[in-house]
C-alpha cells in the first residue's frame, strides 16, 4: 500500500471518527439535558442512545481499521495480531446490526398502516449482517495466508539449515 493511500485513508479515517465523537456529544448533550426540540411523537429519547452507541461501534471499526492499515504498512498484517483488529471489525459490525434491528422494532409500531418499511428495515438489518459475513470470510482468507507464510518461515528454516 503506497504512502499517498495510507495517508489518504488515515485522513478520512481521523474526519470520521472526529465527526461522530462531535455528534455523540450533541446527542449525548440533548438526551441529558433534556432540551428536546421536538413534539413527542416519536421516542426519540431511545433512538438517540441507539445512535450513540452505533457511533461507539463504529468508532472501534474506524480504530481497528486504523491499526490494520498501520501493520500493511509495516508488512506485518500476515501475524495473529492482526486477528484482533479484525475481529474487532466484525463485532462492530454485528453490533450496528442488532442495533439497527432495534431501532426496526422501535419504529414497526407507527408503520401499521404501511409495513412495508418495517420489511425494508429488517432486510437492511439482514444485509448489514451480510457485511459482516463477508469480513468473517475475509477473516478466513487471512488466516490461510498466515499459516502459509509460517509454513513457508519453517521451510526456509529448513532450507537454511540443510545449505
Amino acid at each position: 500500500m503506497g504512502k499517498l493511500t495510507v495517508r489518504a485513508l488515515r485522513a478520512v479515517l481521523a474526519v470520521v471518527l472526529t465527526g461522530t465523537v462531535l455528534v455523540q456529544i450533541m446527542m449525548v448533550w440533548v438526551v441529558v439535558s433534556g432540551d428536546d426540540p421536538e413534539d413527542g411523537s416519536l421516542p426519540l429519547t431511545p433512538l438517540r442512545l441507539i445512535v450513540v452507541l452505533g457511533m461507539a461501534a463504529a468508532q472501534v471499526a474506524l480504530v481497528c481499521v486504523w491499526r490494520l492499515v498501520a501493520m500493511v504498512r509495516k508488512g506485518t498484517v500476515f501475524s495473529h495480531a492482526a486477528f484482533r483488529y479484525v475481529d474487532g471489525v466484525i463485532g462492530a459490525i454485528v453490533a450496528v446490526a442488532l442495533l439497527w434491528f432495534a431501532v426496526t422494532g422501535i419504529n414497526a409500531p407507527g408503520q401499521r398502516d404501511d409495513p412495508g418499511v418495517t420489511v425494508i428495515m429488517g432486510g437492511i438489518g439482514l444485509a448489514i449482517l451480510g457485511v459482516a459475513l463477508i469480513v468473517l470470510v475475509l477473516r478466513m482468507l487471512l488466516a490461510q495466508a498466515v499459516a502459509r507464510d509460517v509454513e513457508a518461515a519453517r521451510m526456509q528454516a529448513e532450507l537454511d539449515e540443510v545449505i
